[in-house]
Order: structure tokens, then sequence, then C-alpha cells
């Protein structure tokens, strides 16, 4: 008969000493037996492949979008031999100038292209200095903090209007110790007047559209104008910051500003948006047109200080992050 003792017995902590073995083991841990496993029980889901399969699917759909882009590019540089080749059985001259187009427009084309990576270097670069300067407010590495540093005055080295602050971050360097008040110290060395700058491009593109905004006739017009300076306030913080971006990296800015939008909130729309940061009182008073105007001068400001967290090499530490109410604020006082 089976004895069902064991059943009733209280679990205990059994401690194993290593190589001590059994003559250090209570009595009660000298009988345990690994069971095996249960037939019945379902192990928990593997996520690797599920995982694994992620990157393929990625793989196919950057190999099928090069096969395409290799398409077109060898059917446009047929039609382009094709047409000199005609050129050149009409007349010699037609096929020369043909020839001599095709070689200006190959390198345009290439300086373009040259130019564009140049600009999306840029601003990985400017992304990688953010991040290397949150690792080091983290670990406090002093080394990292120089290098930093280093590489911040080199960013800057070609703007005349920034000598004063590279030499007195250049003075100071040698007497901090900690690499996280390095790395505070080349903040307000070097990020403050371009934070001045910075706000006060965003108060007059969210000025601009909120006056245009006003008076435009149609909603169309209204949408039309917060976009394109939206598009035009990213493009010129980036170019304050050292990003100087263009037209592949303008399109990826954007998409990085559009989703750093979304994590912090999106863009709030609606009459409500008015009556709270401005007051009811103040929001009973302005009429409709007006105060979608101001909305949409908050939109702009919104878009131009989600560009800041993006484009900026520091994040905000010795210096306060800029507020979108203080923005309101100038608005406010503009109606």
């Amino acid at each position: 008969m089976e004895d069902h003792s064991t059943a009733r017995r209280r679990p205990k902590a059994v401690r194993l000493d290593g190589d001590a073995g059994s003559e250090k083991m209570a009595p009660e841990a000298r009988n345990v037996t690994i069971l095996p496993e249960a037939p019945g029980l379902i192990a928990a889901p593997d996520t690797t492949d599920r995982l694994n399969a992620r990157p393929g699917r990625n793989l196919w759909t950057k190999l099928a979008l090069s096969a395409s882009a290799g398409l077109v590019s060898l059917a446009t540089g047929l039609a382009v031999a094709d047409l000199v080749s005609r050129l050149f059985s009409y007349s010699t001259y037609l096929g020369s100038l043909g020839l001599l187009l095709t070689i200006i427009l190959t390198m345009s084309l290439i300086a373009l292209g040259a130019r564009e990576f140049a600009a999306l270097a840029r601003l990985a670069s400017v992304e990688h200095l953010r991040a290397r300067a949150e690792a080091t407010l983290g670990n406090d590495d002093r080394d990292a903090a120089r290098s930093l540093a280093g590489d911040l005055t080199a960013l800057y080295a070609s703007r005349p209007d920034m000598a004063r602050a590279r030499g007195e971050l250049a003075r100071h360097m040698a007497d901090i110790v900690d690499g996280a008040d390095l790395v505070r110290l080349a903040e307000r060395r070097l990020m403050q007047d371009l934070d001045r700058q910075a706000i006060t491009l965003i108060t007059h593109a969210a000025r601009r559209v909120s006056i245009v905004t006003a008076v435009a006739p149609r909603a169309i017009f209204d949408v039309a104008m917060v976009i394109a300076q939206s598009a035009i306030l990213v493009r010129k913080l980036a170019e304050l910051y050292g990003a100087r971006p263009g037209g592949l990296a303008s399109l990826k800015l954007a998409r990085v500003v559009l989703g750093h939008l979304a994590v912090t909130g999106g863009m709030a729309l609606g009459e409500g948006v008015v009556e709270q940061l401005l007051g009811h009182g103040l929001a009973a008073k302005l009429s409709a047109k007006l105060g979608e105007g101001m909305v949409n001068g908050m939109m702009t400001a919104r878009v131009g200080l989600s560009t800041l967290d993006v484009v900026r090499p520091l994040p905000f530490t010795a210096l306060a992050r800029p507020k979108l109410g203080d923005i309101l604020a100038e608005l406010a006082h503009m109606t």
C-alpha cells in the first residue's frame, strides 16, 4: 500500500553546501527526488520565433524595395541611353548635346546624393551626441564627458557667434572633476544662447500662424499655413542646433518629431483647450475665429517644442525646459 504520509508533510527549506554533500543535509532532504516533467503541462510559449520572424519580414521588404529601385534605375538609364542614341542618329550635334546634358544630370545627382548623405550623417551625429550625454549623466564618466565636450565644440567650430561660448567651455573644462557636472557646464555655455534663439523662432512662427489663420476665409488655408510654418520651423531649429538637414533628412526629422508629439500627448484641438490655457474669462471674450488662430498657433508651438527635444544635442538638465504656457502668454499678450 502506498504511504501517503509524505503528502501531508509541510514544505521545508533545504540548504545545499556544495561538496559537503549529504552529511550536512537534513534527513528529510536526503530523500529528495526530482520528478520528471509532467506530460500534461504546457510549456510557456517561446517568443523567439516570433521575434526572429519580424526581422525576416523587414529583410524581404528591404529587398523588394531595393530591387524595385534597381529596376527603375535600369529602366531610366536604358531610356536615356536610347534617347541619346536616337539623337546621334538624327544629328551629331543633337547627340553631343544630349550626351552633355546626361553627364551634367549624372554629376548633379551624385552631388545631391552626397549632400543628402552628409545631412543624414549630421542628423545622426546630433542624435548620437544626445545619447552620449544622457549616458554620461547617468554614469558620471569624466573621460566620456571630456570627449563629448570636445565633439560639441567641433560641432560649433564654424559658428562665429559661438566663439565666446566655446572659449568659456575650454577655460573651465580642466577645473571640472565630475563628468555630469561637465555636461551641465557644456549645456549652460553652449545651449543657453541657442535656446533663446529657438524660443524666438517658435514664438514668431506661432504668432504668424495665429494672425494668418485668424483672418483666413477657409479652413484649408489654416491647415496649409500650419503645415508650411511647422515644416519651416523644424528646418530652422535643426539648422540652429547644427543638424542642417537636407530633403531626406528633413523627412526623417519630421517623422521623428511627429512620433515625439504622439508620445508626449499629441496636438490637442478645440475651444476647450483655449479655455484651459488662457482662462475662461479671456476665452469668452475672444471671437471664434481668433480662438481658432490661437489654437493653430499653439499647434505650431508644440511642434517647435517637440523639435527641440529631437535636434538639441544635449538634454535639458542645467537649463529649464521651455514651456508651452510661456509661448501662449506671448500670443495672448499679442492679442
